[in-house]
């Protein structure tokens, strides 16, 4: 039986100066989410908006969510999904909930009877990724840091948070670092870590196995930054924009080719950026959104875009300083209605916590088509595919096994022990795979060391050779004159009489 819940957060939205009814949650038992009032919205919200490139307020109904900057906000299914954030050095932890539709906040509460079912810890500069229907969490500060990286995954089907087992070497914690989604993968770089130390690493999470790779790039990185902002194109490159240190803010912009695994720095073109730190982010097929952030200045009040296929930055559209989406720390998301692109901006810091709502309907039109990385439908329709040999696939036949119905533990004692048995048979394969990929990688690594070595050596008997060339035909020259002294000293006599003869 679904049970009915008072708000937790602060302040109030109104329409027209009224203030709406109490909203509620209800929290059906599978832990859904269910709002009491669906009220379409026809010619307000989104729809009123005739302008294109200028950010409107948004009217809301519902509880407002706590003023916050650096939480996190995605898009599933025409709702905006906002987890995490920090309020007065406070870490928040209310999952808040924005039907795009109806225009409505909601606080999200779940119930669970699965022992498996893990909550969502109150964090500030994690990094939220829409994975298929389902939310990926990854990174962030917290109260109580761990030594690695977590993944968790969130179900807003069942309103559920999960923790997601990975293997390979997972990056040490750190906040404000990026995460993009490239292909099949998450390209985790930078942030802050322990001590506040800035990093300026790359790992690459591999979706379909699970698995953390930490990747040795050629060219020149990015310097350890912070508070930047990333994005993918074309499937395979990464753009870092910006971020700072803790003594400046910068305003570079860095390719890599995650085919080569390569760093560039691309020419920019157009206007020139300002330096920025704690702004968003979004893409619109080619095109690169960026709003918000500041330096040690000031706060940046324009709002950017990238031509990510000719890196050329123009100017959307600017807004007096202190406004929201000036924000330093806030979210932007991207929704679609009608075939109209809007950039939707939450929350912020620029002077005061904002839990604002903001909307650009912006003019240009991508030649580029939207597609969003499915790995299941909400039925699970349409399953990712997996690798012969990939670890994940070891990780789905665990889950098999367990889930057999001949298998399960309360069946009988001799069903779990056999569950057991072949469970850590299959893990024990797994370990193996990955102690010889790592064995492999230390015979590469001490080969090519080697041939380093061996490279030097020969440089440098090559260097003794030429000098000795060099001597020898120094000597060679100096003989050759010595030999030719006394010959010339007999000769030099007979010289008149080899002179032309005249007639006196």
């Amino acid at each position: 039986m679904a049970t009915v819940q008072g708000p937790m957060a602060i302040g109030s939205a109104s329409h027209n100066g009224i203030a709406p009814e109490e909203p509620k949650v209800v929290v059906a038992e599978n832990g859904k989410a269910v709002d009491v009032q669906e009220k379409e919205i026809s010619m307000e919200g989104f729809c009123s908006i005739s302008a294109y490139d200028q950010w409107t307020p948004l009217s809301v109904s519902g509880q407002l969510p706590r003023p916050r900057y650096k939480h996190g906000a995605v898009v599933i299914q025409q709702k905006m999904y906002v987890f995490g954030g920090n309020h007065n050095g406070r870490y928040l932890g209310d999952p808040q909930v924005l039907d795009l539709k109806s225009l409505s906040w909601s606080m999200l509460e779940a119930k669970s009877e699965s022992a498996e079912a893990v909550s969502f810890a109150a964090c500030a500069g994690h990094s939220l990724i829409p994975w298929g229907n389902k939310i990926l969490c990854l990174a962030g500060h917290s109260r109580e840091p761990t030594e690695s990286l977590s993944v968790k995954e969130f179900d807003p089907q069942t309103c559920t948070w999960s923790s997601l087992r990975t293997y390979g070497s997972s990056p040490s914690s750190r906040g404000g670092q990026s995460v993009t989604l490239v292909g099949d993968t998450l390209v985790v770089f930078g942030g802050e870590g322990h001590g506040r130390s800035l990093l300026n690493d790359l790992h690459i999470l591999d979706l379909e196995t699970m698995t953390w790779d930490e990747f040795e790039t050629t060219g020149t990185p990015p310097s350890p930054r912070s508070e930047h902002a990333a994005a993918c194109f074309a499937e395979r490159y990464l753009l870092i924009f910006g971020g700072g240190s803790h003594s400046t803010c910068f305003s570079d912009l860095h390719l890599l080719d995650t085919q080569t695994m390569e760093w560039s720095r691309p020419e920019q073109q157009g206007v020139t950026p300002e330096p920025r730190a704690g702004h968003a982010g979004v893409t619109i097929g080619e095109y690169w959104f960026i709003t918000g952030g500041g330096n040690s200045r000031k706060g940046v009040t324009d709002t950017l875009v990238l031509n990510m296929s000719t890196y050329e930055w123009s100017v959307v559209t600017g807004l007096e300083a202190r406004a929201p989406p000036t924000s330093e720390g806030s979210s932007l998301v991207m929704h679609t209605i009608d075939g109209e692109n809007f950039l939707v901006s939450f929350g912020g810091y620029s002077g005061r916590y904002s839990n604002q709502v903001y909307a650009l309907k912006t003019s240009l039109k991508s030649s580029i088509p939207f597609q969003q990385k499915t790995e299941t439908d909400i039925n699970g329709t349409t399953p990712i595919s997996i690798p012969e040999n990939s670890s994940r696939k070891v990780i789905f036949e665990i889950e098999e096994l367990k889930d057999k119905p001949g298998n399960r533990a309360d069946t009988s004692k001799t069903s779990a022990q056999v569950v057991k048995g072949e469970r850590n048979q299959i893990e024990d394969r797994l370990n193996q795979e990955q102690l010889q990929s790592l064995h492999l990688k230390q015979e590469l690594a001490t080969v090519e060391n080697r041939n380093a070595e061996l490279t030097e050596e020969i440089h440098l008997v090559l260097d003794q050779l030429s000098a000795e060339q060099m001597r020898a035909s120094k000597l060679e020259t100096t003989q050759g004159r010595a030999d030719l002294a006394p010959e010339r000293t007999e000769l030099e006599p007979l010289l008149p009489l080899l002179e032309p003869w005249s007639p006196s």
